[in-house]
């Protein structure tokens, strides 16, 4: 039975050759992150500024209206209101910042919302999240990422050494980094979802490392007289196989998640 082979055998691709073109690459990406962060900064949710989320459907199936939903959620004078298109064209998500006072105030601009709209639109979400919460939110993403980082850089100076540590570490980093420089760059609603997804990459993206570093310490063990250049190439080239398998099954995945999976799912996706 023949085995399906997404790499063949035996490559010997020279990936230490390009190097300095991936480090100026990084560097470029990197960049870019950070003045991105400065410019545009992240487009945080509710679960990190606080305010109120109300999901609604149209009763109309035909021709739901968001121009007429905008219109009429403007009357009630909210402040900031941001309304899209939520899965489905029958479906909206509306966002309201945080209204002045206390949790009754809150309350009182949902059932505001919810009778101006329940002629046409079905209620089917409400939340309400208050600025304390969303700082405590923000601050616990913070510590849960750099948790994560710390216990990883612990985990691998004691499997392997401390230069693969930093090494580690400072690729990590990276992809963290780049990950929520995508979302500045474009955008896209950064809360407790995307946190999760941060997590996750960086679980992909060490464990890729893992398995290349713990190659790369065997054969340092067998060609004890081969170079260092031989023996990064030659470690990548045994993993190749099992990185790309890996990441196609993972998009595979992404992929259904982000089409079929709604909108709640798309950015995390």
């Amino acid at each position: 039975m023949k085995l399906l082979r997404l790499i063949p055998n035996n490559t010997n691709f020279d990936f230490l050759r390009i190097k300095v073109i991936a480090f100026f690459f990084s560097l470029i990406i990197l960049s870019g992150t950070f003045v991105s962060l400065i410019v545009n900064n992240l487009n945080y949710g509710i679960d990190f500024k606080g305010g109120i989320l109300l999901e609604l459907r149209s009763k109309n199936l035909n021709s739901p209206n968001i121009n007429d939903l905008r219109e009429k959620i403007s009357t009630l004078d909210a402040g900031e209101v941001s309304i899209q298109n939520f899965g489905k064209d029958t479906d909206f998500l509306v966002r309201i910042q945080k209204q002045e006072g206390n949790q009754k105030e809150q309350i009182a601009m949902i059932e505001k919302v919810k009778s101006l709209t329940e002629k046409d639109y079905t209620l089917r979400r409400s939340e309400f999240v208050g600025p304390v919460v969303g700082d405590e939110l923000k601050k616990a993403g913070i510590y849960a990422v750099s948790l994560a980082l710390l216990s990883i850089m612990i985990y691998i100076w004691f499997r392997f050494e401390w230069q693969f540590s930093i090494a580690a570490i400072i690729a990590l980093i990276h992809d963290v980094l780049t990950t929520v420089g995508l979302f500045s760059l474009l955008q896209l609603e950064f809360n407790l979802a995307t946190i999760a997804a941060i997590l996750t990459t960086a679980g992909y993206s060490i464990n890729d490392t893992v398995v290349i570093f713990d190659r790369v310490r065997e054969n340092l063990r067998r060609y004890k007289s081969k170079t260092h250049y031989f023996i990064y190439n030659k470690s990548i080239n045994e993993t190749l196989s099992r990185t790309v398998i890996t990441s196609v099954t993972t998009l595979l995945a992404l992929f259904i998640i982000f089409f079929f999976g709604g909108a709640v799912l798309s950015d995390f996706a």
